[in-house]
């Protein structure tokens, strides 16, 4: 292979793919007078699986190189793409054999200059951490400036000292010492400790015609609900979400220090989560709310997003906003059809069983009621079309295979022998209603759903069920063609197909082989790790890769929007950057290996 100093040749080819984009002007003219070029021709071979050591970092200029191993290609590298540097930081052999799929144009970086780049953060964070911390900080866009409000810890937006009072204070006496001191609530000395805030007031004593002489036990909350003083503010706003409750009194050490508001959240109200679910809960005309959800959600996704928040916690902060609305429809369905005759829970499933949908998209939900009567399914089958016709007024159009609460709407004695039937015959129906059911989530009703619970809990017990779950796992592939380049058609990837689907499925096989209840795929992968079923290093990279593809379907989406295109899953790998395509193919990769794990076993 011959080799010339080329200082000048197209130097900014180089300076242009991350992460050499972050150099200073000192790195890149130590760069620019080091760099080496070297015109390979087909078949040559650059570096010797097993030979010796790397001494420099190869970029593809031109041209196309092949990894082999033992003979067989495992990978054809392009334009742009690196190879070399973990034989030359390990100092070991390659693994590979490298060779010229063509005649090839390479420029080559000196171990001595790389390890002086490596100096550069940037550069450390590309070539030195793991695939899971790549594609975690590829997950979050640092362009996007992470706002005040989401990321100062909570104990900052403390701005009195908290009043607090006793139990037989009278309702009169809390009211005074909330307004001498400027606050809304105050905290009643009870055990355990109490609140009473100026809404009760107005909620617990004047609407119920009480007298200013009530005393404060008798209309107080309790117990308070309490957040440690040193968590982000993003934290307490999807507690405060999912407790569905307006202030937080703040622990530090075991003493409350102070309590904070839901309005003390409200610095952008229209796009806040809070603010939106206050207005679902209390509007007026409901009609009206109801007409603009969809657009309302999206505005405060979008917002969320460009605040930086991570992927996870905007889903689990939809679901609270969706849950919001389904409660809202089914108490004015009660009041139009009467209260019900019998216990019953709303159920819902897919990503918002999981708490990962993003935008909206058609609707999971089902209704199951614990006693069986004619007249009980008839009252249930009004509730469940009125609740899922509002659901579509507000913009969550109905689900096409019809998973809905119209079609299904059944006893629990029922559910539960579907459940069975689902586990004890796997039939390839039976296993696409088991894939869809089994992510349930109740979001409102008394009905306990535990017998349901325990059937799932068992299946881990299930050998053959399992096995014809694991095909579940392998039924959608990464499209990545036989020597791992990206396959698209027409410039486009099926993100969902090709990924979000295989990590969901993936997650949800490991959680019912290890018998655990949840339904985040991110808290599924962590706890078969936990288990033993999965490796952490096989979680972290699976958990990465999924918050790294939710990142890039949720971006184009936002895109769509924009421009009033129907939302899809399709993502155009011309829009992504060098680096957002490397990383997009290292996690269809991460998927493919672990498809192949559990191929093997079953």
């Amino acid at each position: 292979m011959q080799t010339q100093n080329n200082q000048n040749k197209q130097i900014g080819f180089v300076q242009a793919q991350p992460p050499f984009d972050h150099l200073t002007k000192t790195e890149s003219k130590r760069l620019e007078q080091s760099i080496e070029t070297a015109d390979v021709s087909l078949g040559t071979h650059i570096l010797i699986q097993d030979g010796p050591p790397s001494h420099c970092l190869y970029i593809i200029r031109k041209g196309a190189i092949r990894l082999v191993r033992d003979g067989q290609i495992v990978e054809v590298l392009r334009e742009g793409e690196f190879f070399g540097y973990p034989s030359m930081l390990n100092q070991k052999s390659p693994y590979y054999d490298v060779v010229a799929e063509e005649d090839t144009l390479i420029y080559c970086i000196p171990e001595q200059t790389f390890h002086a780049l490596i100096n550069n953060a940037a550069v450390a964070e590309f070539f030195l951490k793991n695939l899971s911390k790549r594609l975690h900080s590829a997950s979050r866009d640092e362009t996007l400036p992470l706002t005040e409000n989401l990321t100062t810890l909570v104990g900052e937006l403390i701005s009195h000292p908290p009043v607090s009072v006793s139990p037989t204070t009278t309702v009169a006496e809390a009211a005074e010492a909330m307004h001498k001191a400027w606050v809304d609530a105050a905290l009643v000395e009870s055990k355990p400790m109490g609140i009473i805030t100026d809404r009760d007031c107005l909620v617990r004593v004047l609407a119920q015609k009480l007298g200013p002489e009530t005393l404060v036990k008798t209309v107080m909350t309790q117990p308070v609900k309490t957040f440690p003083v040193d968590t982000p503010v993003y934290a307490a706003l999807v507690f405060m979400l999912e407790h569905n409750v307006h202030h937080l009194a703040l622990v530090r050490d075991g003493c409350i220090v102070g309590v904070i508001t839901a309005d003390a959240l409200l610095r952008h109200q229209a796009k806040n989560p809070l603010y939106f679910m206050r207005r679902l809960e209390h509007s007026d005309d409901p009609a009206k709310a109801f007409s603009r959800y969809a657009l309302d959600v999206a505005g405060t996704v979008e917002s969320l997003y460009k605040s930086g928040l991570d992927i996870a916690q905007i889903g689990r902060i939809v679901a609270n906003l969706n849950a919001t609305l389904i409660r809202r429809l089914i108490k004015l369905a009660e009041q139009e059809l009467g209260p019900a005759p019998t216990p019953y829970a709303w159920i819902v499933f897919g990503s918002e069983g999981r708490m990962e949908q993003m935008l909206l998209t058609d609707q999971d939900n089902a209704l199951v009621f614990k006693e069986d009567k004619p007249e009980y399914r008839r009252y249930f089958k009004s509730l469940a079309k009125y609740v899922v016709s509002g659901l579509i007024q507000a913009g969550i159009p109905p689900c096409p295979g019809g998973y809905m609460a119209t079609n299904w709407c059944r006893p629990l004695n029922d559910w539960m022998n579907l459940f069975k039937r689902w586990v004890s015959t796997p039939d390839p129906k039976a296993l696409l209603e088991a894939c869809v059911f089994f992510d349930f989530r109740s979001v409102y009703g008394e009905l306990s759903l535990e017998p349901l619970e325990r059937i799932l809990f068992g299946t881990g017990k299930q050998s053959i069920f399992l096995a014809h779950m694991s095909r579940t796992a392998l039924e959608f592939r990464p499209p990545l063609s036989l020597f791992r380049r990206i396959r698209d058609e027409n410039g486009q990837v099926d993100i969902k197909k090709g990924g979000v689907a295989p990590i969901v499925a993936i997650a949800r096989f490991y959680a019912l082989e290890a018998g655990m209840r949840s339904r985040s795929t991110f808290k599924r992968l962590e706890t078969a790790a936990e288990a033993g079923k999965l490796s952490r290093e096989g979680a972290e990279n699976l958990s990465e890769t999924y918050r790294f593809l939710l990142k890039l379907r949720l971006q184009e989406q936002l895109a769509e929007i924009k421009t009033e295109d129907a939302l899809d899953n399709k993502i155009r790998l011309q829009s992504l950057s060098t680096r957002e395509n490397r990383h997009l193919k290292e996690a269809f990769m991460v998927i493919r290996r672990i498809q192949e794990s559990i191929s093997q076993r079953f």
